[in-house]
């Protein structure tokens, strides 16, 4: 996209015929582009080759590593228009984030949605969790609303995470995701029924990014001038509605196009059916709430709809797609720590672990400079004292500033603090430092409460899912697997063990989620293909 100057957003000047002329990195026009230099037509070549030195060098290096998680992703541009009150009321009375403050106000966004457990090509109709990860770019710097469209998580401590993506990555021999290791951890982590009900049933499988919905996850704090502040859920809620996929349905969209959720985002806006989320929170106050059942911290609970109402804050449109996928989507980078005034952390113990990791991948990922790239730069005034590192290609000293003094405090025009924009925030903290879980487990009762929330058809195809992929794993994680359903609803357990029992005499086979016959479709491969001759 150009600017009002005629230039793109590198800078550049584009439009007349010498812009269009080819050129190497360092600027020189390329005459020839089809041929390397070699002695004679027939070669071989020589060493002083630039032009194609840098080509196929920088070619090498096209890829950068690949995300741990949310490897496969889409994104888009657009805006988030605040409404000025928090329901009813002024939102300046919870929190004072200039973002949301004046009706009407709009701020920059870039959204990327991602799958989670599976390689940057995977299919789009495996079930998985989605990320769904908001970029605001505000005037007092990046906000990231980093979830999923799922509310709640499998886990409650940061400690288990990288367990659980082992337990759901595949086999670290065969290669394959496996079932089997993912209800092996899953049968002695029981905080995760809940998040299991809602990744078995069709909301495992949206139907694409545009008509699921959003959600912060952890419990986050809203801040206001006072220094006041609330515990605060967040959660996007999308106004074309929400679809999802049966697993019969995924497998034969599938078949047709395993990248039909990014095809769906951007068609969509390039058409100009521009999608909208409307951004709602629910409010609560900072203590531990003894009343609850549960934990207000713990992220595998929802905090009921009926003692917190869902509260709308603002509304959010994408209405651009990227220029460059790579540039702006791949090299996209998000953390739960990245806060602006009047947001702040809650004392979730996943929220923390988060906070360290989401920017720490981002560093090894991208390169310590990462914040320096258009798409992750803040459209506002930067100064810092961070120097040099991998890829720094402009230092931050504002017009003005002294370029020899990276340091504070100093008296040479170095760089000042910022005054206060309201009072801090601080919490009292008055106990042992432990390793311990928390009280308020309540690992069940939830879970479910979705399983009888879900409509028939939904039910029926939770109990499929689950049927399949446990069918053949050892009898013990289905024994274990079975009493955690039962302690859930004793319906839902019990259609479980019957369904495994009918299971028993059909020869599911062993392979990753919803998959029944793995083996059969290597044999399939192998009898149905046809023979060709050599060439």
């Amino acid at each position: 996209m150009s600017n009002e100057n005629g230039t793109n957003q590198n800078g550049h000047s584009h439009g007349t015929d010498s812009d269009k002329t080819l050129t190497t990195r360092q600027g020189h026009p390329v005459t020839n582009n089809q041929s390397i230099r070699t002695v004679g037509n027939r070669g071989p070549a020589t060493m002083e080759n630039y032009h194609f030195l840098e080509k196929i060098s920088h070619f090498d290096r096209e890829r950068i590593p690949e995300r741990v998680v949310h490897a496969r992703g889409a994104g888009a541009h657009g805006v988030f228009e605040a409404y000025g009150r928090v329901g009813d009321e002024p939102i300046s009375k919870y929190t004072r984030a200039k973002l949301f403050q004046q009706k009407g106000k709009q701020t920059p966004v870039f959204v990327r949605f991602s799958s989670v457990i599976h390689g940057g090509h995977s299919p789009e109709t495996l079930r998985d969790p989605r990320g769904f990860a908001v970029k605001f770019y505000t005037e007092d710097g990046n906000w990231d609303l980093v979830g999923n469209n799922l509310k709640v998580f499998f886990i409650r401590d940061a400690m288990k995470f990288p367990d659980l993506v082992h337990a759901f990555k595949p086999d670290p021999v065969t290669n394959r995701q496996d079932g089997e290791r993912i209800f092996d951890f899953i049968s002695g982590t029981p905080e995760a029924m809940h998040m299991i009900t809602f990744l078995f049933s069709p909301y495992g499988i949206p139907a694409n990014y545009r008509q699921m919905q959003g959600s912060g996850v952890n419990t986050y704090k809203w801040v206001n001038a006072e220094g006041e502040a609330v515990l605060v859920k967040y959660h996007w809620e999308p106004l074309q509605g929400i679809k999802n996929l049966t697993q019969t349905q995924a497998e034969e969209v599938q078949g047709k196009n395993f990248n039909h959720a990014t095809q769906d985002l951007f068609d969509a806006i390039e058409d100009g059916n521009y999608p909208e989320w409307e951004l709602l929170v629910q409010i609560m106050s900072d203590d531990d709430h003894p009343e609850l059942d549960f934990d207000p911290l713990d992220d595998t609970k929802i905090w009921p709809q009926d003692q917190f109402p869902w509260l709308p804050v603002g509304k959010m449109t994408l209405n651009r797609n990227p220029e460059n996928y790579f540039a702006e989507v791949e090299q996209s980078a998000f953390g739960t720590g990245v806060l602006v005034d009047g947001l702040d952390f809650s004392d979730d113990k996943m929220l923390q672990g988060r906070t360290f990791s989401y920017s720490d991948t981002q560093r090894y990922r991208i390169g310590s400079n990462y914040l320096q790239l258009p798409i992750n730069a803040p459209k506002t005034h930067v100064a810092t004292n961070q120097r040099d590192g991998q890829m720094a290609y402009h230092v931050d000293v504002p017009e003005g500033g002294n370029p020899h003094v990276n340091y504070e405090p100093s008296v040479m025009n170095g760089l000042q603090e910022a005054p206060k924009a309201g009072k801090d925030y601080e919490p009292y903290y008055a106990a042992k430092l432990v390793r311990q879980k928390i009280d308020r487990q309540n690992n069940f009762a939830q879970a479910g409460e979705r399983y009888r929330t879900f409509e028939d058809w939904e039910r029926d195809d939770l109990i499929t899912n689950l049927v399949n992929t446990l069918a053949p794993a050892k009898k013990e994680i289905q024994d274990r697997m079975i009493d955690l359903f039962t302690q859930c609803d004793s319906e839902y357990g019990q259609r479980v063990a019957d369904g495994l029992k009918a299971a028993a005499s059909m020869n599911i086979q062993k392979g990753p989620i919803g998959s029944t016959s793995s083996k059969d479709a290597v044999k399939q491969a192998q009898e149905e293909s046809h023979e060709s001759k050599p060439y």
